[in-house]
């Protein structure tokens, strides 16, 4: 990996593109695409774009890199197809450290939100299949990047902060302040996905906004929604979002919508364990991305296997004993380092091995089942598949 982004000669825009046309093939159409910006923490001062700046790898300011990243997802997994590194001023104003760095001289100064426009851009003109877009509240609050995404024709779920204005009939509202007048009947409560322990419920409440006569077409063909989400167990637990969606869609599957922003942060932290891209110090980010997105693309055929087999059914169980929950890619690269062949083979390993990922596996699937067991005896129902 370090010889093939210190040494090696290749395009990785080009590579981008390959890993993007992949990823779209696999996945199919109709998924969401997840925009975020993740940092990678430094010591120096010459890797690209490195500077003191918040990030929320630390949760402060920090000496880092940012990217701003892309991901996709559907039911059949999720993988990293786009990415843009974030240069500070103190970069772009300094063309000699750019050219140390082999940053381009056409590379000027790009806020993370015009970078995580023209990614959206870009994924779009190159035939990405997504119908939504989910993102964050450093995104979900710019007016530009919500407006884009109508033109495009793109669905949106987008975090917002508490402060943000909403245009109502009555005038202008601070989306707390409208939230708070929702009446007790129009929380439902809703899963947003699985997780690791179970359905990801909490309450909701989503209310349309009056259409835009300006921008608006007659009849409208998506309606804009104001949502917010409470927590079960804290009613003072809220997250606010913004939505534009076609006119049928329904408010649980803008819940969902809203919870599958999870999935790129999947992706961060599996590029970072498996390709060791924080661990990188000399060649751009822009290289660095692309490699870590071959091997989540590749990876993107084991999360088939997450989905329920034969032997499955509704409810999280099999109609026999041997359920075992999927395969990791570290666990899959242990057993391969075990079975494949040695300079001396050793039968007692490879037996050992096998025998250790069945019992770990099947002991979890059981420990699951009765989680989500426990989680839905409480009153929601809700199906299970895994």
């Amino acid at each position: 990996m370090q010889h093939l982004l210190n040494g090696a000669r290749w395009d990785a825009d080009a590579l981008r593109d390959d890993v993007r046309g992949y990823v779209a093939e696999q996945l199919g159409p109709g998924g969401v695409l997840i925009v975020d910006d993740t940092g990678f923490i430094k010591k120096g001062t010459t890797s690209a774009g490195v500077s003191r700046q918040y990030t929320g790898t630390s949760g402060k300011i920090d000496n880092c890199q940012i990217g701003v990243f892309a991901a996709y997802a559907t039911g059949r997994g999720r993988a990293l197809v786009d990415r843009e590194l974030y240069l500070p001023k103190c970069w772009t104003k300094d063309r000699e450290r750019c050219r140390t760095a082999k940053i381009p001289d056409e590379r000027a100064f790009a806020t993370k939100g015009e970078i995580a426009r023209d990614i959206v851009r870009r994924c779009v003109a190159a035939g990405l299949p997504a119908s939504w877009v989910t993102a964050d509240e450093a995104y979900g609050q710019d007016w530009s990047f919500r407006r884009m995404l109508e033109q495009l024709g793109l669905g949106y779920v987008v975090a917002v902060p508490k402060s943000q204005q909403i245009k109502s009939l009555a005038g202008m509202w601070r989306i707390d302040a409208l939230i708070e007048q929702a009446p007790a009947d129009a929380w439902e409560t809703l899963s947003c996905g699985d997780g690791a322990k179970g359905p990801r419920v909490y309450h909701w409440a989503a209310a349309k906004l009056p259409a835009n006569l300006i921008f608006d077409p007659d009849p409208p063909t998506h309606h804009r929604w104001v949502m917010a989400r409470r927590s079960l167990s804290d009613p003072s637990d809220l997250a606010y979002y913004l939505a534009y969606a076609p006119v049928d869609t329904a408010v649980s599957e803008l819940a969902r919508i809203a919870g599958s922003r999870w999935a790129i942060e999947e992706c961060f932290q599996a590029a970072k364990n498996e390709c060791g891209t924080g661990r990188v110090r000399s060649p751009p980010l822009r290289r660095v991305v692309p490699a870590h997105h071959v091997g989540h693309a590749r990876s993107c055929l084991l999360d088939r296997a997450r989905r329920p087999g034969p032997g499955h059914h509704k409810g999280g169980r099999r109609n026999d004993s041997t359920s075992l929950v999927p395969l990791t890619v570290a666990e899959i690269r242990h057993l391969l380092d075990a079975l494949l062949p040695h300079p001396k083979p050793h039968q007692d390993r490879r037996l050992h091995a096998l025998n250790w990922s069945h019992w770990r596996r099947h002991h979890q699937a059981t420990a699951r089942r009765c989680h989500y067991r426990r989680r839905t005896s409480s009153g929601h129902d809700f199906s299970l598949e895994y």
